[in-house]
């Protein structure tokens, strides 16, 4: 008799998230390599062959028109136009008061959002107590993830990451909060340019084209993160504590 594992893709997706908190950010190989070993030496060209085709130059992309409203740009991230309008599963748009001055971006819908809620789940349940803990609720901040569709891997493509940071930073000047937080390294490279181990701890004043001219931000871990790694919920909280400090 023989014995096949198998892996449900929930949590072979939910290990790929664990991974992605922890700052993976690339697979190398399945098999060992050994990684000593010289590359071997390329043939030289023959004289008189066939001179290689020069790789044509691609077509640099169209400039991207974003709007310049908040209300028309989450009209257009939902829209056909967005980049994410090709990948499959729910669109969903930023939620709560976008005058409360406090933002919160996300990277991307839980596995189980659905159009009228992000972060769900256990995770949702958790930031729901963290807000709680710092005298907010979803009502009173703004939550905004940074691709409106999950991707079916769980992971931002790497040549979506440009783009999406792009209208990430745009979206913030255009809802002009006093401080924002970003949780999660996809968020954190975003809008800090790093990693979130690397990111907190520290007020980040990032400077933008809105009216106040900068927004002071601060970078955190993911819920989901939190609830695999427990001992770090109190790293979460002194992050937490630095968001709200001089804040009313």
């Amino acid at each position: 008799m023989g014995f096949q594992q198998k892996i449900d893709t929930v949590t072979g997706a939910s290990a790929l998230d664990w991974w992605r908190e922890a700052g993976v950010d690339m697979l190398v190989d399945e098999a060992p390599r050994n990684w000593l070993v010289p590359e071997p030496a390329r043939a030289p060209l023959r004289s008189g062959g066939a001179t290689p085709a020069r790789p044509t130059p691609a077509t640099p992309p169209a400039a991207l028109e974003i709007p310049d409203t908040l209300a028309a740009f989450e009209a257009w991230r939902l829209s056909d136009a967005a980049p994410e309008a090709g990948w499959s599963g729910t669109r969903i748009g930023a939620q709560g008061d976008a005058a409360s001055g406090l933002m919160i971006l996300i990277e991307m819908p839980e596995r189980d959002d659905g159009a009228d809620r992000l972060v769900s789940g256990a995770a949702g349940l958790l930031l729901d107590r963290m807000l709680a803990a710092i005298g907010r609720d979803r009502g009173s901040v703004y939550l905004a993830p940074l691709c409106r569709v999950r991707p079916i891997s769980g992971r931002i493509p790497a040549d979506q990451e440009a783009l999406l940071a792009r209208l990430a930073r745009a979206h913030v000047r255009l809802a002009a909060p006093r401080r924002l937080l970003v949780i999660g390294n996809a968020a954190s490279r975003a809008i800090i340019g790093t990693d979130v181990a690397r990111a907190r701890g520290q007020l980040h004043a990032i400077n933008h084209e809105g009216p106040d001219g900068s927004v002071e931000v601060v970078a955190s871990f993911h819920p989901r993160f939190l609830l695999e790694r427990p001992a770090a919920k109190a790293e979460a909280w002194k992050d937490l504590q630095l968001l709200i400090r001089g804040f009313s």
